[in-house]
């Protein structure tokens, strides 16, 4: 039976059309529509419920160096109020999930993990640790809002002053006041604009979206933050990265860091990257969606791994993974829509960048 999150009534309220969704009932999209809502967060503001996040903690003096053997990426340089993106992976260099981490003290970390990997993710590192860590699974303490588009700031300053506020990408304020709302605030996201993401008690959850709403953001679904997301072409686990997947084939590279050891590396190197992450214009006529095969003539060079038409860009884009030796930006290809080429040409990823 799929659970509700603390904002459920409200997302009926507003006429949020409910679907399951990571084991969750969420709104797919409200009456206004998803183009509505992509436009909102690239122009203005849009605010959806994230609550079916997964959140972990990762306490005592063994906390870094457990992360640092769970993860590609490497803590060590963190300070109290930062944030850092890794990929977690496998014994085969595959991808377990990918995750933020935020680190509160020299022995307090928390990471959050995607909602339909959250057990996988939390039996994969348990069994994983080294000493002196108590790991805790708090995702049921938390609500969590993202408040995304080149007016969040703005509506945020009308409840705190600036010098509250998170002051880099990747930082945040483990204690803001939000409309009454005690948060943790977050200057993370996943819709490639400027925002937000808030971290509240459940039961104040509603207060927290309401008064955001009334500030001037949008509310918006679960189908917006999917084309915004693919817009900004940020990767989703089962689509771009899965446990076959590596990250450097991925397009992870930057958030890998090979001079430390950590589960997985040795089969990672070993396998290099003989596949990697491209971009798509649809050229042709139709939408490509994941799981078309892409070729160059009669010879097969990839698969798309997700795909639709993106309403800010105005056109139809597909990120897939392809041969390595075929990946050259420009090169023309056809994508198998149902037994239909496709013509669509490599193009270089992120399709879409704020202020570009």
């Amino acid at each position: 039976m799929e659970r509700k999150t603390p904002l459920y009534d409200l997302h009926v309220e507003l006429g949020g059309r409910i679907v399951p969704f990571a084991g969750y009932l969420l709104p797919v999209q409200y009456p206004a529509g998803v183009i509505h809502e992509h436009m909102a967060v690239r122009e203005r503001a849009g605010l959806f419920d994230v609550s079916h996040m997964g959140e972990v903690l990762f306490e005592g003096e063994g906390a870094l160096a457990s992360l640092n053997r769970l993860m590609a990426n490497d803590f060590t340089g963190m300070v109290d109020g930062q944030v850092r993106y890794s990929p977690m992976l496998n014994e085969n260099g595959g991808i377990v999930d990918d995750l933020v981490v935020y680190r509160f003290g020299e022995n307090r970390y928390m990471a959050v993990v995607n909602a339909a990997n959250r057990e996988k993710d939390v039996t994969w590192m348990r069994g994983h640790l080294l000493e002196g860590v108590t790991m805790t699974d708090v995702s049921d303490a938390w609500a969590q809002l993202a408040l995304q588009g080149p007016q969040s700031k703005e509506i945020l300053l009308k409840f705190l002053p600036e010098e509250a506020l998170p002051r880099k990408y990747y930082h945040f304020v483990p204690e803001a006041d939000v409309a009454g709302v005690r948060c943790i605030l977050s200057r993370t996201g996943y819709t490639g604009e400027w925002g937000y993401e808030l971290y509240c008690r459940p039961d104040d959850a509603q207060r927290l979206f309401r008064a955001l709403l009334d500030a001037g953001a949008e509310p918006c679904g679960l189908g917006a933050r999917d084309t915004l997301r693919l817009e900004a072409s940020m990767p989703l686990y089962g689509h771009e990265m899965t446990d076959g997947i590596s990250p450097l084939e991925a397009g992870l590279a930057w958030a890998v860091k090979p001079e430390h050891e950590f589960i997985g590396r040795e089969a990672m190197l070993e396998r290099g990257a003989p596949r990697t992450r491209i971009g798509l214009k649809v050229t042709g006529k139709g939408i490509v969606r994941e799981g078309q095969d892409v070729y160059i003539g009669a010879e097969k060079i990839g698969v798309t791994t997700s795909g639709t038409h993106l309403p800010y860009l105005g056109g139809a884009y597909a990120m897939a993974l392809a041969d390595s030796g075929h990946a050259q930006t420009g090169t023309q290809v056809e994508v198998d829509v149902r037994g239909r080429r496709v013509a669509a040409e490599i193009v270089p990823l992120p399709f879409y960048k704020r202020g570009r």
